[in-house]
């Protein structure tokens, strides 16, 4: 059974922070090259950041689950890097859920205010100068929930090194 927890651990934070590494590396950068600043790069790129979140909000709590469950089968002293792993993982959660229902559809809003083409809109369209407003803001707090996951996974990591220690 730890096998298969620590296996879903695992898992639910590959699954999560690459897709977010993958997101801002890969994804982006090419449909930005390919698409330029158009509308269908708005509708991909939202696309994408939604079902990356979702995926987000489902890998975090399977991730919290499986670690309730391991916190349950480890002596008290092994219990503070778990405490603090569903402490990033809860902050992830709130961040990509405050990115999901609070800045995407303002963003979107303000998209089609400013006619389904942000660039097309006058530069000083009270739509567009807040879609640049939210824009850097969602950057950075998915980039937190990168940098927390990543956190995280240090943690697994560090976790690991001292059962190995331990058990030696």
């Amino acid at each position: 059974m730890n096998v298969i927890l620590r296996a879903l651990r695992l898992l639910a934070m590959m699954v999560w922070v690459g897709g977010l590494i993958f997101f801002a590396f890969v994804e982006a950068p090419t449909a930005f090259h390919v698409m330029g600043t158009t509308r269908q790069f708005a509708l991909v790129i939202g696309g994408s950041l939604s079902g990356l979140n979702r995926l987000g909000h489902v890998s975090g709590f399977i991730f919290l689950i499986a670690t309730a469950m391991v916190w349950l089968r480890v002596r008290t002293s092994d219990r503070r890097l778990l405490i603090t792993q569903i402490v990033l993982v809860v902050l992830m959660i709130a961040a990509t859920m405050y990115v999901q229902a609070g800045i995407l559809p303002a963003m979107e809003r303000d998209r089609i205010a400013a006619g389904g083409d942000i660039n097309a809109a006058p530069s000083n369209n009270p739509a567009r100068l807040d879609f640049e407003r939210l824009h850097p803001l969602s950057e950075k707090v998915e980039g937190s929930a990168l940098f927390l996951g990543l956190g995280v996974v240090i943690l697994m990591a560090a976790e690991s090194g001292t059962r190995r220690q331990v058990e030696s």
